[in-house]
């Protein structure tokens, strides 16, 4: 049946997303999107897009991008890197700078996409064990290792570090690209943006699926050294040298420059959260410190955390569950909107009940 397949396929195990069920409507919160729609100037940018211009390809630079992004954190644009959603940059990263004799480094329990790069790429993988209260254990990091990658804040857990911790670990690793993945940085976390101009191993990977609301439009970006853009313009161009269309391009230059947009959304997220976490705490649940978009919730011996998601599932909420060790007795829940996260409360106490 496989036999056509090549040798990088066998024994590989791809990265699982979360539900996107369409048998019914549900509340929505299982896959970290944005509850609320992108910047009113995203859909004036694309409204006003010249459909005639698809025949041509579009910027293999995509320098509207670049110097948006460029202009938006205060950095050249030749410190820019964009791609096709930053687990395109992240996979490009893997392939441009961890493929070497030596083990990647990152904590056993994080953005799950790692290990399948590692496996894809036959990379050596060295997962460092998180502590008992999902904290990274920085300390354990070995120091001769072929890479370093963590995200800031953490995936699933929302905890995060605070950034002369980062600068912490950079600086610990001088003679390794460390990657810190910044997928949720914007809802309370402090970003590592500016130490890129200080040290030349660190690689910033951001998205602007969650905060800016265009996970459907599949852009995000990585902010470096000159020298790392260039590794990373070496693979893309080896892989796909046009990694965004035309209409991405427009979408996602709006979207960088509408900053009051961009904070007012993070702004109501955050409130929310600080709500839904207050109010997981007063029916009993144990809940991570959060600076994400989303919480991540323990039923705290009230309900099986597996059976909370199958029977939310069936009043027609969705949240995330994963049977694996450390955190089968945890839940990750999306922030929703106030009126979708007060239904989560209301169908959890009844299941209580």
């Amino acid at each position: 049946m496989n036999r056509f397949w090549s040798k990088a396929l066998v024994g590989l195990t791809p990265y699982t997303s979360g539900e996107q069920p369409k048998d019914q409507r549900y509340v929505k919160l299982n896959t970290n999107e944005n509850p609320y729609p992108p910047s009113p100037k995203v859909a004036e940018a694309i409204n006003a897009f010249q459909i005639d211009s698809l025949r041509l390809y579009p910027d293999p630079d995509t320098t509207d991008v670049k110097n948006a992004v460029a202009d938006f954190y205060d950095v050249n644009p030749r410190n820019v890197f964009v791609g096709n959603s930053s687990d395109e940059v992240l996979a490009l990263s893997f392939m441009s700078f961890f493929i070497n004799d030596k083990p990647v480094v990152f904590p056993d329990i994080s953005y799950s996409f790692y290990p399948v790069y590692c496996d894809l790429y036959k990379i050596k993988a060295h997962m460092v064990p998180v502590k008992s209260d999902f904290s990274i254990d920085f300390d354990n990091f070995p120091s001769d290792n072929g890479g370093v990658i963590f995200p800031n804040p953490n995936a699933p857990t929302g905890k995060a570090v605070d950034l002369a911790t980062v600068e912490k670990v950079v600086a610990a690793h001088p003679n390794s690209v460390v990657i810190v993945d910044e997928a949720y940085v914007d809802f309370g976390a402090e970003s590592a943006i500016q130490l890129t101009k200080k040290y030349m191993n660190l690689l910033v990977v951001q998205t602007l699926s969650k905060s800016r609301s265009l996970a459907g439009l599949r852009v995000g970006y990585a902010i470096g050294h000159e020298n790392l853009i260039t590794g990373l313009n070496m693979a893309k161009n080896s892989f796909n040298s046009y990694p965004l269309d035309r209409i991405a391009i427009v979408g996602a230059a709006a979207a960088i420059k509408d900053r009051a947009y961009f904070e007012e959304c993070c702004s109501k997220i955050i409130a929310t959260r600080e709500w839904s976490v207050k109010a997981l705490e007063e029916i009993g649940f144990k809940v991570t410190p959060s600076a994400a978009n989303f919480i991540f919730a323990s039923p705290n011996g009230k309900y099986s955390a597996h059976d909370l998601y199958l029977d939310l599932k069936e009043k027609g909420v969705l949240v995330r569950y994963w049977n694996k060790p450390k955190i089968s007795d945890w839940v990750r829940i999306t922030i929703g909107t106030d009126e979708e996260m007060k239904i989560l409360i209301k169908k959890i106490i009844e299941l209580l009940d």
